[in-house]
């Protein structure tokens, strides 16, 4: 669970960005997590507040959006949902695409109260 080293990094980040800021407290941080991603969400979840604990996060909700793998056909242009196309065009039925999204890992906010 490769989850607990990144998230660990995140919260090291975002420490540093609160204090720049001269941020008192935080709510909630956002993260967008792709579809295609090495990072399970579930997992982040899980350990997240083992890694917030005795942070300045540890009050600070986490909130996760989950970013669709979308792709566009090479052969007819078409933009699709890849997982729920089972990786296929859903118009021409063929497997050549480009990815437009969906392995994205980020920290999209930093909500301060």
């Amino acid at each position: 669970m490769h989850e607990l080293g990144v998230i660990a990094e995140v919260v090291k980040t975002v420490e540093d960005i609160v204090r720049e800021q001269g941020l008192t407290e935080v709510e909630a941080l956002v993260l967008q997590i792709g579809e295609l991603s090495s990072i399970i969400p579930r997992y982040v979840e899980d350990c997240y507040p083992a890694v917030v604990d005795g942070t300045l996060l540890e009050k600070t909700r986490l909130e996760i959006e989950i970013l669709p793998a979308n792709g566009r056909c090479r052969c007819c242009g078409k933009v699709f949902h890849i997982k729920s196309a089972g990786g296929l065009c859903p118009d021409c039925h063929i497997e050549d695409w480009e990815l437009l999204g969906g392995r994205e890992f980020l920290i999209k906010e930093i909500l301060a109260c």
